[in-house]
């Protein structure tokens, strides 16, 4: 099987630093037009500060960035259908930021998921896959992976291509 850039609904997922973002900015630049990078992460560090950096860095002057820390429905159905497409960065902060803020986290996937079957154009979804480590050894992490894993299901579900990335490389699921 082969990674593919075609319109639809793109999830890659993997570990920490497996390059998801990368290969998902690669699968976007195939497109033609305008490429919107809607940003989940907030630089509360000076570590995210730079992580932040380094993504903007790589990125060409076809992108316009917009930061949505929770609002990424939002932004999805206020974007020009003529948009070239969509990258999402990252699922894992957005649902960090969700539960930080008390929000109905199964109310905001709905959400989520009208808004990218009401789109026309491409998006791709970057997040990290978190259960496959140890148990964590508190109730919030446990219940921050589990909510990772069934968001993870819900898009990989409406999705028309979901890809796993372990040490650079792409393993198509879907």
């Amino acid at each position: 099987m082969q990674v593919r850039a075609d319109a639809g609904i793109t999830l890659i997922l993997g570990g920490a630093r497996s390059g998801k973002s990368r290969l998902a900015e690669q699968l976007a630049e195939r497109r033609n037009g305008r490429l919107v990078y809607i940003a989940t992460a907030e630089a509360w560090d000076d570590e995210m500060k730079t992580r932040i950096a380094e993504h903007k860095a790589r990125r060409s002057d076809r992108w316009h960035s917009l930061e949505a820390p929770i609002a990424v429905a939002e932004v999805l159905q206020a974007l020009p259908s003529e948009t070239g497409a969509v990258l999402v960065d990252c699922l894992t902060l957005w649902l960090s930021n969700l539960m930080h803020a008390g929000r109905d986290l199964g109310a905001e996937t709905a959400g989520l998921l009208t808004a990218l079957h009401s789109v026309k154009f491409p998006v791709l979804l970057v997040s990290n896959e978190v259960g496959l480590g140890i148990v964590p050894d508190n109730k919030l992490a446990r219940d921050f992976r589990d909510a990772q894993g069934r968001l993870n299901q819900a898009v990989a579900a409406a999705a028309d291509h979901a890809i796993f990335m372990a040490a650079g490389l792409p393993l198509v699921l879907k």
